[in-house]
């Protein structure tokens, strides 16, 4: 199910067209003296004189609400539908209408309506893209329909009208329309630079354009429907469409994105990648061009013939949203003549085993390889630069036979000869495992230095207070995935570098064989570079896993002076947020939705010079992170606002009262919205740990893979040994598994981070 909203100006245009199409249905009519007997002029009147009251440019809504292909509900149940959504969006108490056309391939309904208020006042719009969201996945599993497509190049649903039911010559309200949701949707996706690329755009949706330029040079524009029965209807004026969509609006669009400093960029880095392409390849059929790209270079293309067969251009929808052809790309090489591309429609497409880019796409394979294996590997004892010298081509097969680039490269092989591929492999493994070997090496040298410095500045700072815990170093050292012994720094699993660095005035406790996580250490770094002033490093750099750093790293954070203390919990807390956003982006329907949210995983929202605020109850300072201006707009905007803050505080003490106000319960949390299933399991079979979860959110989750977890882990039987296995790779630290206060006994996790995405380390130096 797919829904959306539009606000418009003015409201008689969007009734005439949605009264008028032909084989529409008016399900009913909501908030007017009869749902089933309105006269529908007198309902136009009736939002007329309503929207008047107010100077907004929004005071009208047009909502569609668009069923999967092949999904069908009866006129009432749709009728409901359309009733609850209204109501979940915070409309409900507003007069509209719903119509049901017939005239997609898809089943759909309109929903007209106003957002200013009898008293004169606009209904609050902010974050209703947030609510509209969880509205649609709430009615999703409400009515059994199929889940609307997460991202949004395959949200919008295509508008191609049945054939029997293409628009007349007389249909200008319903051409107007389509005109309008087409047009928006193509000046989004694309970023048009002139009348003929938008002409060239349009065609697949049946629309023609045509411009006009007077005697002052100002171009008009006009559009109309090629609705393939050998007439077109009137051409209407682009003003007529939309304001927005007139001559002079569109030049100025046009202009801009044609003097964009970036384009030059864009078409060279198009260029560069042509040329990488047709240097790998023998020769490509035209037929598998589009694949090529697509897989090799991630971009879509359409190639454009002329008469007699013959490829005229190739157009590239690149992903900066420019549309551009080949032959604007690069004066010096017509890419559509280029001669290894043929016309061969055998699929006789191959790649260039003796050429050079061969080469050093198979040394791209086994650096891939080497940087997979070891990110993978549960237990980490040495650094990459290590890992790279004791391991051999067939301990990264697995790795390298599960790329997506190994796949491609194989299947435009020649047939003839499938081991090329293999011996290639095996020639230039010795090389590139040098060669990482040296580069890894200087960077883990630089990043031992740079630590090095970072820890004293530290010291030198007084970030710590070393009379409340004089283990500070140990901890901090610790912290930064290093080891110090006599005088020397080094990294925690490797001596393979050094660096003299003198801690001996303070009280180091043994070091033992002990392991912090890569995700901790890299949140570590960043904190500690922020107290240290690193301008690269300011409060927005850090993620949601730094919320979690005082229970990871609880020695170290216990010292810290109050007022490092309250800046890493401001600057910690708002990277939180950014991510309990997007988690919360399916269940927040209403701003009160909003509110209870964050309630039950221990958030508070409070008044604070006329301001909201959220706080947290995980914090040692009472500090609060105030709202972004339109999310104060949206929570003020609930009516009884002091009454819902009050209530809070029995949300809040059930929390603490249970027993469920440590970190550790946020912690199992995060985990289940991350999807980690897994280790939430065992967090909850063998910790006895509960999550702070709201409970619409917690039960999408056990239904969708948790609850069987949970009853696979309740199932196993395992030794003392194994789970402490397992609990070291849960936890970092065993502040996890419950415990008082502050003051719990560390434990480092001895696997891999299950909160570290370890595809953003690659092509850096990656160690612990």
């Amino acid at each position: 199910m797919i829904a959306r909203i539009l606000y418009r100006e003015s409201v008689h245009g969007v009734l005439n067209y949605v009264f008028g199409k032909e084989g529409g249905t008016v399900l009913g009519f909501k908030n007017t003296y009869s749902e089933f007997g309105t006269d529908t002029k007198l309902f136009a009147n009736v939002l007329h004189y309503l929207g008047q009251r107010h100077e907004s440019p929004q005071r009208y809504s047009h909502i569609t609400i668009n069923l999967p292909h092949g999904e069908h509900l009866e006129n009432g149940t749709f009728y409901k539908l359309a009733q609850d959504y209204m109501e979940k969006m915070g409309y409900g108490g507003q007069p509209y209408v719903v119509v049901r056309h017939n005239d997609t391939r898809h089943e759909h309904i309109h929903i007209v309506s106003t957002t200013i208020m009898e008293n004169g006042s606009r209904l609050n719009l902010s974050h209703d893209f947030r609510r509209n969201v969880a509205t649609q996945k709430h009615l999703e599993k409400s009515y059994g329909l199929s889940p609307s497509p997460e991202t949004k190049s395959h949200r919008e649903l295509p508008r191609y009208r049945l054939p029997e039911l293409q628009f007349s010559a007389d249909d200008s309200n319903g051409t107007k329309f389509y005109m309008q949701d087409v047009l928006n949707g193509m000046l989004q996706r694309h970023k048009v630079r002139n009348f003929d690329q938008l002409a060239f755009l349009l065609e697949p949706y049946h629309i023609a354009l045509r411009t006009m330029t007077n005697e002052n040079g100002r171009v008009g524009v006009a559009y109309g429907i090629d609705n393939q029965k050998k007439y077109r209807t009137q051409f209407i004026n682009g003003s007529t469409v939309h304001p927005k969509l007139s001559g002079p609006k569109l030049a100025a669009i046009f202009e801009k994105n044609s003097k964009s400093k970036l384009l030059p960029m864009h078409k060279k880095r198009l260029e560069k990648q042509l040329l990488t392409t047709f240097n790998l390849f023998k020769s490509i059929g035209h037929e598998d061009l589009p694949d090529v790209l697509k897989t090799y270079q991630n971009i879509d293309c359409e190639l454009l013939y002329g008469k007699n067969k013959q490829l005229k251009d190739i157009i590239l929808y690149d992903k900066s949203g420019y549309v551009l052809s080949v032959s604007e790309i690069s004066t010096r090489i017509n890419f559509a003549e280029h001669p290894r591309l043929t016309a061969n429609e055998s699929g006789n497409t191959l790649i260039d085993t003796e050429g050079k880019q061969f080469v050093l796409e198979v040394k791209k394979l086994i650096k891939d390889g080497f940087c997979k294996s070891y990110l993978g590997a549960e237990k980490k004892n040495m650094l990459l630069s290590e890992f790279a010298m004791v391991k051999n081509l067939g301990d990264l097969m697995p790795s390298v036979a599960r790329s997506e680039r190994f796949s491609f490269i194989g299947h435009y092989c020649d047939r003839n000869n499938e081991k090329k591929l293999l011996r290639a492999l095996h020639e230039e493994f010795g090389g590139v495992r040098r060669e990482l070997n040296e580069t890894e090496t200087k960077k883990e040298a630089k990043t031992l230095a740079d630590r090095g410095v970072l820890i004293r500045k530290i010291l030198e700072d007084k970030v710590f207070d070393t009379n409340i815990n004089n283990s500070v170093p140990f901890y901090l050292v610790q912290g930064l995935g290093l080891k110090y012994n006599g005088g020397v720094l080094s990294y925690r699993n490797s001596n393979a570098h050094s660096l003299r660095v003198s801690l001996e005035d303070f009280n180091l406790p043994k070091m033992d064989g002990s392991y912090i996580s890569t995700g901790c250490i890299d949140q570590s770094v960043k904190v500690l570079e922020m107290f240290a002033g690193d301008e690269k490093n300011q409060d927005d750099n850090l993620n949601a896993t730094s919320f979690f750093l005082p229970l990871l790293l609880p020695g170290l954070y216990q010292a810290m002076n109050d007022e490092y203390r309250k800046r890493f919990e401001i600057a910690s807390l708002r990277a939180y947020i950014k991510t309990a956003e997007r988690f919360h982006i399916d269940y927040e329907k209403s701003p009160v939705d909003y509110i209870e949210l964050f309630n039950a995983k221990g958030f508070y929202i409070e008044q604070k010079e006329g301001k909201l605020h959220l706080g947290s109850i995980y914090s040692k300072h009472p500090i609060g992170i105030p709202f972004a201006p339109k999310t104060q707009a949206c929570l003020k905007s609930i009516d009884n606002l002091d009454k819902v803050l009050e209530q809070q505080k029995k949300g809040i003490e059930s929390i603490t009262e249970s027993g469920r106000g440590e970190l550790g319960n946020l912690w199992l949390s995060y985990l289940i919205e991350r999807k980690l299933y897994g280790k939430a399991a065992y967090v909850m079979v063998y910790e006895g740990l509960r999550p702070n979860l709201a409970a619409e959110p917690l039960e999408d989750h056990l239904g969708n893979g948790l609850r069987q977890k949970i009853l696979e882990v309740s199932e196993q039987k395992i030794s003392n040994r194994q789970a402490a296995i397992l609990r070291k790779g849960i936890y970092a630290f065993s502040a996890l598994l419950g415990g008082n206060g502050r003051t719990e006994e560390e434990m480092f996790n001895g696997f891999k981070d299950e909160l570290t995405d370890y595809g953003k380390f690659k092509g850096r130096n990656m160690f612990i």
